[in-house]
């Protein structure tokens, strides 16, 4: 029997239009029994500067990744931020939480001298100094919705962990957390109306939810003008080439204390494998590598509230011009800090439970620092 503290996340209604989420009221408060498990990469910028991202980013979203799989299929919301990132879990997962991140910390530090930071609270922890939880469900396909997160406690959370309050310590030498799924086979989509630029918001402890909302709605408002909204993934799906980039990224989450070679041998024959299906478009038993390739790109999660407004787009000088003068103009009130990074491509990190259905979750950032860079630089 589904756990009763879960059917929360179940019961909310899954939003279809992503412009609406700028309305405070589209949002449902979590109850105050659930704890907020965050997670961030130190120094990520460096980390960028080393030519890492796609390393930074990878880490980033094994932190979902693991929650899923240690979660054995259980809804619950998460958030992707592109070093890190966030999830709202029921009492009764909070052991298997914390266990997670101490995986995922000791697994990033031994397997890619990355130290992972992470911390669990109490979302009654959050209420009591004035910050709320609140979430909504985004469905951009009939296969997957994510989730969208306001009030502050996001935020507020990841202020404490900067500080090393909350901390979940590493688990021992040699944990290695269930990463079934994850992968980075795609490659880059370029840029194909400008540049991909990734956006940072944030509201100020100036702005009213409504100051916050306004804004919101005047930059999406302007992106909606764009040729699907932004999105920065083409139509048909991302390119995919042989052989892969990043092919030992890949077999170092995927290997799970096995032999770093086989594992990626045993990659580039997969991978082959699934290039020649998608050149060929021939299907393999249940598998349709067409209809696989559009829904890549309609479930990709390319722009998102969290505390604030994240996207990355696929943007036009123009209406980057005019989202630039909105932000910088509630930046001058004091309202918001923002950060733009600007980058020739996109790139997606994946979550695939199974080629053959559509809940499939694709991570888009930009390619070159996308939101880690924007959030690095932001003013305000």
């Amino acid at each position: 029997m589904k756990d009763a503290q879960a059917a929360f996340y179940d019961s909310l209604p899954l939003q279809r239009d992503f412009t609406r989420l700028a309305q405070p009221a589209r949002f449902t408060a979590v109850p105050d029994d659930w704890a907020l498990g965050v997670a961030d990469i130190v120094d990520s910028t460096g980390e960028i500067a080393k030519g890492r991202y796609k390393t930074v980013n990878m880490v980033g979203a094994a932190v979902i990744s693991g929650m899923i799989n240690g979660l054995k299929g259980q809804e619950f919301p998460y958030v992707f931020g592109g070093d890190g990132a966030g999830f709202a879990i029921p009492a009764s997962a909070i052991d298997t939480a914390r266990m997670v991140l101490a995986q995922l910390r000791r697994w990033a530090d031994e397997e890619f001298s990355i130290t992972l930071r992470g911390a669990l609270v109490p979302v009654s922890e959050i209420r009591s100094v004035g910050k709320d939880l609140r979430v909504a469900r985004y469905a951009p396909s009939d296969g997957v919705d994510y989730a969208m997160f306001s009030g502050g406690g996001l935020a507020w959370t990841e202020a404490q962990m900067k500080e090393g309050r909350f901390e979940v310590p590493l688990a021992d030498p040699g944990a290695q957390p269930d990463l079934t799924g994850l992968s980075c086979r795609w490659s880059n989509s370029r840029a194909r109306h400008g540049m991909i630029v990734s956006v940072v918001v944030q509201p100020t402890s100036k702005a009213t939810e409504s100051d916050f909302a306004d804004l919101a709605q005047s930059v999406l408002s302007a992106a909606e003008r764009l040729e699907r909204a932004g999105h920065p993934v083409p139509e048909n799906g991302p390119p995919i080439n042989w052989p892969p980039p990043d092919t030992e990224l890949d077999a170092r989450v995927s290997r799970a204390g096995r032999n770093l070679l086989a594992q990626k041998l045993k990659l580039l024959g997969q991978n082959l494998l699934i290039a020649l299906l998608f050149k060929t478009g021939k299907q393999l038993g249940q598998f349709d590598p067409e209809h696989y390739k559009h829904m890549v790109s309609r479930n990709a999660d390319f722009r998102k509230f969290d505390d604030g407004l994240k996207m990355t787009l696929d943007c036009d000088p123009t209406t980057l011009s005019q989202i630039q003068i909105m932000l910088e103009q509630a930046r001058g009130q004091g309202k918001v800090r923002y950060g733009l990074h600007a980058q020739d491509e996109a790139m997606m990190t994946c979550f695939v439970p199974s080629a053959t259905r559509d809940d499939h979750v694709h991570f888009v950032d930009g390619a070159s620092g996308g939101y880690a860079q924007a959030a690095a630089g932001m003013q305000g």
